[in-house]
């Protein structure tokens, strides 16, 4: 059977022993875990000892499916090493394992996933390895937050489909990997506003992101950043108007950090999937409902809609 490997580290400021204990209590997991946020009706169900050898978690969910996960090697404070099992939608069995390595005052953490697949879907391979990847780096993403600052601050909720009138955003079009995309769309969004109101038109309350079609593989992201304008408006030099058809689409709100909005993304995908819903081939988009300069973090309001078919 075709195997993958997955291997994602992250920095974070806190001792290797508090960072083990967090990972070690699976009661943790829904507050970090990169799957669990989307299914808010998941039953999870705990056995043993909390953090203790062969103590272990089971979830069954009509988005994330059955699976359960066991420890079987704990190291405290160097190294976890847990059995991963998946029945539905698939039966799967995959090796997880932790290392937590001192860096003065400072632990690098390092996820892997040892797994096989099934002989006829080799060709998904490579997908499966760089989705697996991007929740991985949203997982260590989330556990550095709340070791950190003792919360998450991301939740999901699914508003479901809706009808919508097209959409003309008057904006600019840029690139960012992952990493670099929040400061990238602040400074075109800023640039955006600037060239708007120096030519006499006032900039919308609620800016959008669209996002253009993705190279998964390098992790970089083609968007334009922009505010809503009716359809007669002309785009001034260095702006494009881009119209977002009308149509049918998937609705799920985010609220919290712009950092986290990965998962709203992550999620309204896997919730698709679940429910079988065909999915457009055309640009999915962000809006974003409250202004960033005078709302906190944790109030921060972000609708994120795919297209249907």
């Amino acid at each position: 059977m075709p195997s993958y490997a997955i291997t994602r580290s992250i920095l974070i400021d806190a001792p290797a022993e508090q960072i083990f204990d967090t990972v070690a209590d699976f009661a943790t997991w829904p507050k970090w875990s990169p799957w669990l946020q989307i299914d808010r009706n998941a039953t999870l169900n705990y056995t043993g000892e909390p953090s203790t050898l062969h103590s272990g978690y089971q979830w069954t969910g009509e988005i994330v499916g059955q699976g359960e996960m066991e420890h079987l090697v704990l190291n405290r404070p160097r190294r976890i090493e847990d059995d991963l099992r998946f029945i539905k939608p698939m039966k799967s069995r995959s090796d997880v394992s932790f290392d937590f390595e001192s860096m003065g005052s400072s632990t690098k953490v390092t996820w892997y996933m040892n797994g096989k697949l099934p002989w006829f879907l080799f060709w998904l391979k490579p997908t499966i390895t760089t989705f697996i990847s991007m929740d991985y780096d949203r997982g260590l993403k989330m556990l550095k937050e709340l070791v950190e600052t003792g919360s998450v601050l991301s939740d999901l909720e699914v508003l479901g489909i809706e009808t919508r009138d097209e959409m003309h955003i008057l904006g600019a079009r840029n690139s960012a990997t992952i990493t670099q995309i929040g400061p990238v769309m602040e400074k075109v969004l800023h640039e955006v506003d600037t060239v708007m109101q120096s030519t006499g038109m006032t900039p919308a309350s609620e800016a959008v992101s669209i996002y253009h079609p993705v190279n998964l593989k390098q992790g970089r992201f083609e968007f334009t950043t922009g505010f809503p304008v009716s359809s007669a408006v002309v785009a001034p030099a260095g702006l494009q108007c881009i119209q977002i058809p009308a149509g049918k689409f998937l609705h799920v709100r985010h609220t919290g950090s712009y950092d986290n909005l990965g998962n709203a993304w992550s999620g309204i995908y896997q919730y698709a999937r679940a429910k079988k819903l065909k999915i457009a081939k055309r640009d999915g988009f962000e809006i974003y409902r409250n202004n960033p300069n005078e709302t906190p973090a944790n109030e921060l309001v972000t609708d994120v809609y795919v297209p249907l078919k």
